[in-house]
């Protein structure tokens, strides 16, 4: 089925909330996740005719919550007494093997059915991707990392230890989290709702973004926001790291205080790219 004939079936099942599901409404389905697995369809796609560079497809996480909607609550567990699990029926664990060129190195990862996995992808043990996630080629997603639903990962990034990569399914027109090519983010970094980080840039070690933070270029002047419309937007090539502001005003003055910021402090030059370089050899 071609994305378009899926755009309609998809939007018309979702609105339509039949009280039981056909046999043909569970083809469809399973023929939308088939197309999530493989790269078919995506919840977000480049688009260069928008300012951010990406389109969101609401029908997508349509998709996605109508497979929340049809499933019921089965009993997963490998173990039902020492480890019980139990979840929806329609997103179970993304089944792998080895010529799935993916590297997944033992010890307690999760990856759900319904997201796509690049060849040449590392998942490092324990980290999780949701439903809806898009990981693309040669990215390293490292110990207790977590890709939410619907972010989308580009080529030859590093997800660093204990990184967060903020799902956005819901309300079904917001931009996804993005994360562009040959991105690194650092450990203990949080990108939430309504972030778009753009190629080749470095989030520092411990950083937060999302779009209720202005974030202060120090390099060009600009202060960095998003909107009601547009998301935030880290431009290619940044480095950002955790910074604060002082309060200039009242008890904050009175008291000393600072607020959380990110800052850009400069740009990728290449004395970044050696101390941010993924080897080959890690893969």
């Amino acid at each position: 089925m071609l994305p378009a004939e899926f755009h309609r079936e998809i939007g018309r099942l979702f609105d339509e909330n039949p009280g039981r599901y056909t046999d043909e409404h569970w083809r469809l389905f399973q023929q939308f996740k088939d197309a999530l697995n493989t790269g078919k369809i995506r919840a977000a796609e480049p688009e260069l005719s928008q300012g951010t560079g990406w389109r969101v497809n609401a029908w997508v996480k349509k998709g996605i919550l109508l497979g929340f909607r049809m499933g019921a609550i089965v009993d997963m567990s490998i173990d039902a007494t020492r480890q019980p699990f139990f979840d929806k029926a329609t997103f179970p664990v993304k089944k792998f093997d080895a010529s799935s060129g993916v590297r997944i190195v033992p010890g307690g990862s999760s990856i759900r059915d319904g997201s796509y996995i690049a060849k040449g992808v590392t998942c490092m043990p324990p980290m999780y991707v949701n439903v809806g996630a898009f990981v693309d080629e040669g990215t390293m997603i490292d110990s207790h990392a977590l890709v939410g639903s619907c972010a989308q990962i580009g080529r030859k990034c590093h997800i660093s230890a204990a990184a967060q990569i903020g799902g956005v399914l819901e309300p079904v027109g917001a931009m996804p989290v993005i994360v562009e090519d040959e991105v690194l983010v650092g450990g203990n970094c949080g990108v939430y709702e309504g972030t778009i980080v753009k190629r080749r840039a470095v989030i520092g070690t411990g950083t937060i973004l999302n779009r209720s933070t202005p974030v202060y270029d120090i390099v060009t002047g600009k202060i960095v926001t998003a909107s009601d419309d547009e998301p935030l937007v880290i431009p290619e090539n940044a480095v950002v790291v955790a910074g604060s502001r002082a309060i200039p005003h009242g008890r904050g003055q009175q008291w000393n205080l600072s607020l959380y910021t990110p800052v850009i402090v400069k740009y990728r030059d290449a004395k970044t790219d050696v101390k941010v370089q993924l080897e080959d050899l890690l893969r």
